[in-house]
């Protein structure tokens, strides 16, 4: 497909090339970056599609959840012709819908949830703006179809219903009927994840150290204190290993970051975020054991993007990764479990080889790449 660009103050506006037989898609994203845009990026690359792409950069995420929508009932064009409305759940639809009726009268309008804010795990509860979630429960509740990106999310997002309007005081709504409302319109989508080519490590790994990698967001959500924890006793236990921090950072880096690089030194092999992606998934895959210690994960593209790189996932039996993972071998229940399976890891290397194999690779994240779900978006759009 092609597409022209012309700016208009902030945002850009991609408008395609016009068939008459297309499907006119309308795409509003008020954070157009990370894997919002990865979406969107795969969205365009779908036949049969006349798309036309409204954005924010992805920036000062909680001002484009609060604001977003009355900026684009401004710069959106009136009397849009257009038989799809497609958006992530940080845009408040309802509001949006409200600010321009026109807009309202899209036969279809989807929003994608890439995570949701009920059930985001927060440091403390003083710290969760009720409006954040609330915006979510009302985009879902004027939208035609409300996707997910995995089951855990849209489980856990209905499931938090109940608990979520506990904060407030009085007059709360009917909790069932809201819960009916929203599954009636629901539907799991996987994330399409562009997974590299399957390159599972062959070489005798017996005179290497283990390479653990990870791939994950540097903050507290993430959980790092109980991945580093754990490097700090293998590494005070003289267990051989390398590993590589990768990952985003930003202005408030949790303090375990400087720990761990002055505990860990000459065992790093690298640490920070890279701008090349062919620099990324050469660590990848040169790497062995990817980790997770995640409180807070709704799908995990770095994550199957390692795995389908040759590193075996080694996951908590929490959040979405039962749903994704294979109990056996990439499972733990413990951060001790997780210690010992590292521990012997160290020891042995080439057992990692043994338990990841390419078959069990391949059964594991092809159902996930833009290959596999390509049919399965289209169909989501033009039905």
């Amino acid at each position: 497909m092609i597409f022209k660009r012309r700016d208009l103050s902030n945002i850009k506006i991609f408008p395609p090339k016009k068939n008459k037989e297309n499907m006119k898609v309308l795409i509003v994203e008020p954070f157009y970056g990370g894997s919002h845009k990865q979406l969107i990026d795969f969205l365009m690359t779908l036949p049969n599609l006349e798309i036309e792409l409204v954005q924010l950069p992805a920036k000062k995420w909680h001002w484009r959840a609060r604001t977003s929508a009355l900026y684009f009932s401004q710069v959106i064009p009136k009397k849009i012709d257009k038989d799809v409305l497609f958006c992530s759940s940080v845009l408040n639809l309802s509001e949006l819908l409200s600010l321009r009726p026109d807009l309202a009268s899209i036969k279809k309008k989807i929003v994608y949830f890439h995570e949701n804010q009920l059930a985001y795990p927060v440091q403390t509860i003083k710290e969760r703006d009720f409006q954040f979630g609330y915006n979510q429960i009302l985009t879902c509740l004027v939208a035609d179809k409300v996707v997910f990106n995995s089951a855990f999310n849209l489980n856990s997002f209905v499931e938090k219903l109940g608990p979520y309007f506990k904060l407030q005081p009085d007059f709360r709504p009917n909790i069932q009927q809201l819960s009916n409302d929203i599954r009636n319109k629901s539907e799991v989508l996987h994330f399409p994840v562009k997974l590299p080519i399957y390159s599972m490590k062959t070489a005798s790994l017996e005179d290497k150290p283990l390479h653990i990698v990870w791939p994950h967001r540097w903050e507290h959500d993430k959980n790092p204190e109980a991945f580093f924890d754990i490097l700090f006793k293998l590494h005070e236990e003289s267990e051989n290993f390398r590993v590589s921090i990768l990952g985003e950072n930003f202005n408030e880096i949790p303090e375990i970051f400087n720990s761990a690089h002055k505990i860990l030194g000459s065992k790093i092999i690298h640490f920070g975020w890279l701008e090349s992606k062919s620099e990324y998934t050469t660590i990848l895959s040169e790497a062995d054991v990817v980790v997770s210690t995640a409180n807070h994960e709704f799908f995990g593209v770095a994550m199957l993007e390692a795995a389908a790189s040759g590193c075996l996932p080694l996951v908590p039996n929490r959040l979405v990764y039962p749903e994704i993972y294979p109990k056996d071998p990439c499972i733990y229940n413990t951060d001790n479990q997780l210690f010992k399976k590292l521990k012997s890891f160290c020891r042995r290397p080439d057992l990692v080889r043994q338990l990841w194999t390419e078959e069990v690779a391949r059964d594991t994240c092809e159902k996930y790449s833009t290959e596999s779900l390509t049919a399965k978006y289209l169909s989501l759009l033009q039905s």
